[in-house]
């Protein structure tokens, strides 16, 4: 039997993160585009400064049933009939609020771009925002709250935004609103967000995909830069301020069979530039299945399915910016165990951060950090939606166009030293706010030992 000859790897291809370009439309809309070659489907995120900060007292939501009412008919089509529309130009659109901004993503195939630009538009440009449709989209925002408080993920990042930020302050309360005021919402209320904040001088339209054969000014310029509106400048960001000083809080769940953890506080973000090493001692700590905390919690003892450490950013406003730096990122670890594990795993995972402090990183954790995190990136960013997304955090967040390629050799460069200090400091053992979602008659005097904070019970 003969057999076919074994293949053989070839060279690697150079990679670098896709640069766009960048311009302006007459009406002020901010443009990022990239030509991906072969990427038929083409992705556009539309970024809209219109945050939380800025919802009307009372209103907590509104900016998310704006978002979500966008799509739900314009000055041309009514609900269904925008549905149609798009299903006939095979793209799909959508939108969410938070506390950046409202994001609105559409993807598209690239030869009806036009007809979709021009749908997208529409959404932007004339939003119906009919009566029946906001009290329906109300009526499901309603509805998904129970889910959500029934959740112990969901209900630990409640909790843990309502201990780190003053009660003043929108961080510190359901992003999508709670159910007394969603119930508040009406379309007027809707239809004021909107003329309030919404305009494409303020606004960044980034698309990236194969545009060969289209007409991309052309077809910008009949549809996005027609849209027009206020020449305002965008609510200015108020300084994030948040207590990190060590404690426990108790979310009850009686007969809870499993505890949900959530411990945290608020850290650098991207404009920092020890963020390179905190991604990377973030990762060595609990990035994926062979990191510290899962080798300890899940492969030697057992107590979790796993734990993960992350950094996920806020908000930032630009370095230049007249009330400075007032950006921040989150930083927390998070995962499940049974309930009689609690205790032991709340003791062994402080163990893990004593000893990265006192003994640090190895090279060979920071080596296959690196691995992962650098080596991946030309898989990650495969579809025009993921460079496209990518681009629209970079300019939420007020960073230059080449910063994620920056990143990657910045990463690579980080030493083993350097990310340990990064991780330490990320994760003081004596500054972290923890959040347990169990059942506290049987875990809440037992946290009390470990002596990692103050213990409080709220109910679930």
């Amino acid at each position: 039997m003969d057999f076919h000859p074994q293949p053989r790897g070839g060279a690697p291809k150079p990679w670098a993160f896709p640069a766009p370009d960048r311009s302006q439309l007459p009406n002020g809309l901010t443009l990022l585009t990239s030509h991906r070659p072969g990427q038929q489907v083409v992705a556009v995120e539309i970024n809209l400064v219109a945050p939380l900060d800025a919802e009307p007292e009372g209103l907590d939501g509104v900016a998310t049933i704006m978002a979500r009412a966008l799509s739900e008919g314009t000055d041309k089509h009514d609900a269904e009939e925008f549905a149609a529309e798009l299903e006939r130009c095979g793209a799909t659109l959508d939108a969410h609020a938070d506390h950046p901004g409202v994001r609105v993503s559409l993807e598209v195939p690239a030869s009806r771009l036009h007809r979709a630009l021009g749908l997208l538009a529409d959404a932007l440009r004339a939003p119906a925002f009919p009566e029946s449709e906001v009290e329906r989209l109300v009526r499901n925002r309603l509805d998904e709250i129970p889910h959500e408080l029934a959740n112990p993920a969901r209900r630990a990042a409640m909790a843990l935004s309502k201990e780190l930020f003053p009660a003043t302050a929108r961080m510190s309360r359901p992003r999508q609103g709670t159910e007394e005021t969603v119930a508040r919402i009406d379309a007027a209320a809707v239809r004021a967000f909107y003329d309030a904040h919404v305009r494409p001088a303020t606004a960044t339209a980034v698309i990236v995909g194969d545009f060969t054969g289209v007409d991309l000014d052309a077809a910008l310029a009949a549809t996005l830069g027609a849209w027009s509106g206020s020449t305002a400048e965008p609510l200015k960001a108020a300084p994030i301020v948040a207590d990190d000083t060590g404690r426990v809080v108790v979310v009850d769940r009686p007969g809870a069979v499993q505890t949900q953890l959530l411990i945290g506080r608020i850290g650098s973000d991207r404009h920092d530039r020890v963020w390179p090493a905190q991604v990377l001692g973030t990762y060595c700590l609990g990035g994926t299945l062979t990191s510290r905390l899962d080798r300890v919690l899940r492969e030697e003892k057992g107590y979790t399915y796993g734990v993960r450490a992350f950094g996920q950013v806020l908000r930032s406003t630009a370095p230049t910016s007249p009330e400075g730096a007032t950006g921040a990122a989150l930083l927390a670890i998070s995962g499940s165990v049974d309930t009689a594990s609690t205790v032991p795993a709340l003791e062994d995972l402080w163990k893990v951060l004593r000893t990265l402090a006192a003994e640090g990183l190895t090279d060979d954790e920071r080596d296959v950090a690196v691995q992962n995190l650098v080596g991946v990136a030309p898989l990650k960013y495969e579809t025009a939606a993921a460079v496209a997304g990518t681009l629209a955090d970079q300019v939420e967040q007020h960073l230059p166009d080449d910063f994620q390629a920056q990143l990657y050799a910045r990463l690579a460069e980080t030493g083993t030293v350097e990310a340990t200090a990064a991780a330490v400091s990320a994760f003081p053992v004596d500054r972290l706010v923890t959040v347990l979602v169990g059942d506290a008659a049987q875990i809440a005097e037992p946290v009390k030992g470990l002596g990692i904070g103050e213990v409080t019970v709220v109910s679930g």
